[in-house]
Formats: C-alpha cells, structure tokens, sequence
C-alpha cells in the first residue's frame, strides 16, 4: 500500500499506541501523522479529581510514548480539531468512536467543521457497537444472549501500528504541573492473570483482598486496549473465562448505550420512570459522606470519597441502600459516582446503577433488596474491610462491627464506641424500608 497525505489522530479515552485501531490505521496509511489531544473544558469541569487526575496521568504517558510529540491543544474540540486539521494540511482525521450522547454530538459537530473524511475505528470496545444483534437486528436484552453471541465472533485480531513520522506543530498547549504518568496497565494485567485469576471467582466479591483486577480506570482512559485485556485473560485457559465474561459485561453496556441514548436519563423499563421516589437531600447527603449508620454502606462511601474508587461488590450494596432503602432516584446516584469514581464510564456507571435499581434489560428483580448487614457479614466477615474505612468501630468484635446499633451500652462502652457521638444511628430501618421500595415499584408497574 502507497502511503500518501498526513493523517491527524485525535486521542481521547484510548490513551495508548497497542491496540488501537485508530492510530493503526493511520500510521499505515500517512507517512506523516500527528497525535492530538484537546484538553476539553466540559469534560475536565465535569471530572471529579480523581478522574481528571487519572485522565492525565494516562496523557502523560501517552506523551512519554510518543516521545514527547503528543500535541495538546485546549479548548473546544468542535473549533480545535478542524483548526489543527487545516494547519497540517492532514488529508483525514483519524479517531476512535465512543457511545455517550455528549460524545455523539461532539464527533458530529467536529466532523461538520472539517474539509476532510473523518475515519472512525472502534478502540473502545472488543467488538463494534451494532455487530451483536437479534434476529430483528437490535441489542439483546439479556445479558447471557449477548455473551454467547459475544463469544461466537472470537476475539479480534490485535493490529500492530505502521510506520509514520510523527509530525510536530507550535503552539502545544503546556499539560498541566505536577502531572505524573501513570503506570503501564500491562505489568498490572500481567501479574492479575499469573497470580489472581484462578481465585478471582472466588475473590472478586471480598472487599479486604486484592481479588480484583483494578484495571477498570486503565480500561476508562484506554491505557490498556479491551481487546488486549480479553485476550492476555482468555490465552490462560479456561480460568479465564470468568473475567473475560466481565470484558463482554463492559461492551454489552456500551452497545445498549449507543442503540438506546436515552438510558443516560431514563429507565430502559418505561414503567420505571414513574416510581414515586423519594425527595430526602438529608438522607441523600447522609449516604454521600458515608454517615447512614450502615458500617458496610459508609466504609464504602468513604473510601470512594478518599481514593476515586470502590470495590464492586460494595458498589452493589451501596447503590441499593439508595435505591431500594433510601428510595432516592438512581440518577443521583449514578451521577455522584459518575463524578467521584476514577473509572467513571457512563455506558458502564448507567448499565449498573440500572442494573441495581431493576429499571434496566436483564436487571436484578425490583424485590430483590440486599440486605446491607447480611451483605457485610458475607463478604466482610472478619470486619477487616469495615476497620480500614470506619475506625471509631475498629474495637468491635467480628460480629458486632456489621450492626453496632444494636448492642447495648455496656458492649458499646468497652469498645469505645457511643452510637449517635461517635457513629450515627442507622437513618433507615432495612425492614420497613423494603417493604416501602417494594410497593413504590408494585405501584409504577400497575400504572
């Protein structure tokens, strides 16, 4: 192939040069490319600290990647990309597509200022919006639907770049100070599969032990390629089934998100949009500063506030103290994590809060309430968890830390603790607070 004309390749949440579809085909096409990244003012405002730190640490190292020729440009992408296109006389842009509404009307509008073709890859995902269907050709609605066709199609091929001179222009932007480049997701995903993958079933659902992957922000900023993750887990046999099936969860949200844009705002159940929610911003404030007298609930409200980050079990059991015990709308939910959480997707942030609140395809039953105290003394049952992120209730035995509030003062005095000084009340009773969601959704159905 000829190569011919300089390509423009606009990075945005695929920070990387491995497994990336968009800078692939641009090096193999162009003998000169340029790498832009536009720090955008909507989305660095909208960011909670931990995601815009997050974001550019992954720019960092992009820009480490590239030798220092990656270009930052601040401002509206919408005026930035066709200015830096035209100034570089680039014959295409190159990017990788991604599925929010707010992404949708940006890339449409960039694309109407351009005098050259936009060329749209998918490094987002494993597998491109729209190419798992039905017979009547929309996204299926329940999840293992999706995965067996998911597995069907097979992994894509990873394609390596080509060779491009990287072009450089005046006037890059200057990153921000005190910027550090975050790590290589690679080392990470490598020591998860050799020495946690085959317990990772087993450990995924313990919030005290490193069970996880905690790729999950590498994934967000597209410092580690999904198709690469699927892959690296999928080469180690069957053990990694299960958390590739997490990788196909993660396009599932995408695909429904970019066939059904209205899930951002509305639940996927129409039915649901007329729950009777509750206006409570006391309750509401409790439960973001980790002060609802539910240990399990405000450890993990605490530590999202300190770190951009909660174990995902624990994102199950928060979310449904709101929805179901506090029965305050998901959407305030789903948008304080979407601020908060260092991995904030909003295919992803959306798909799970609905899955929690029961308004989405394939979600968790309405009647379906997790009990907080029985959650905790499951998956938390030495209280280890509880102790590293509530320590006024650390001199409570194993049991006793899961519900302080209901030992007597004797007890309570000998570990220190006053319940309504030192830790809340619970604001809620579980019991009675089921029964309440149960009937609010019992009533939205039958309207």
């Amino acid at each position: 192939m000829t190569k011919s004309g300089r390509g423009l390749v606009w990075f945005r949440r695929d920070l990387r040069l491995v497994d990336n579809p968009a800078w692939a085909a641009a090096t193999r096409a162009h003998p000169d490319v340029l790498p832009v990244f536009v720090l955008d003012p909507h989305l660095l405002e909208s960011s909670g600290p931990f995601r815009r730190d997050a974001m550019l640490g992954a720019v960092a190292a992009l820009d480490r990647a590239l030798g220092g020729d990656l270009h930052l440009a601040a401002g509206d992408p919408v005026d930035e990309i066709p200015r830096l296109a035209a100034k570089l006389g680039a014959t295409a842009v190159y990017l990788n597509a991604d599925v929010t509404p707010y992404a949708a009307r940006r890339d449409a509008a960039v694309a109407a200022g351009l005098d050259v073709p936009v060329d749209a890859h998918w490094g987002t995902v494993v597998h491109a919006p729209g190419s798992i269907t039905t017979a009547d050709g929309t996204v299926p609605r329940v999840f293992s639907a999706f995965w067996r066709r998911w597995q069907e199609r097979g992994l894509p091929t990873v394609e390596g770049p080509g060779h491009a001179h990287r072009v450089t222009l005046p006037g890059s932007a200057r990153p921000p100070k005190g910027v550090e480049p975050s790590a290589d997701p690679r080392d990470r995903l490598d020591e998860f599969v050799a020495h946690h993958l085959a317990d990772y079933p087993e450990q995924r659902d313990v919030p005290a032990v490193d069970g996880t992957s905690q790729l999950s922000i590498a994934l967000k900023t597209g410092a580690l390629g999904p198709t690469t993750a699927a892959r690296v887990a999928a080469g180690s046999g069957p053990k990694g089934e299960p958390w590739v099936r997490q990788i196909c969860w993660r396009d599932w949200y995408a695909h429904l998100l970019a066939e059904q844009p209205e899930l951002v705002d509305h639940a996927q159940r129409p039915e649901y949009d007329g729950i009777a929610w509750r206006d409570d911003p006391e309750g509401l404030a409790a439960w973001q500063e980790g002060r609802t007298g539910v240990p399990i609930v405000d450890a993990g409200m605490r530590q999202l506030a300190s770190t951009g980050w909660m174990h995902n079990r624990v994102r199950m059991i928060t979310a449904s103290f709101l929805v179901k015990d506090l029965l305050i709308d998901w959407r305030h939910g789903e948008r304080h994590f979407r601020r908060l959480l260092a991995d904030g997707d909003v295919p992803q942030n959306v798909g799970n809060w609905q899955w929690v609140a029961g308004t989405g395809p394939d979600a968790a039953p309405y009647f379906r309430v997790f009990n907080p105290t029985l959650q905790s003394r499951k998956f938390d049952p030495g209280g280890e968890y509880l102790r590293r992120w509530i320590p006024e209730l650390a001199g409570l035995d194993d049991t006793a830390i899961h519900e302080p509030s209901t030992l007597g003062p004797l007890e309570l005095a000998a570990a220190g603790v006053t319940i309504g000084a030192d830790y809340p009340e619970p604001i809620v009773d579980h019991k009675q607070a089921r029964d309440r969601a149960v009937d609010a959704y019992k009533a939205a159905r039958s309207t």
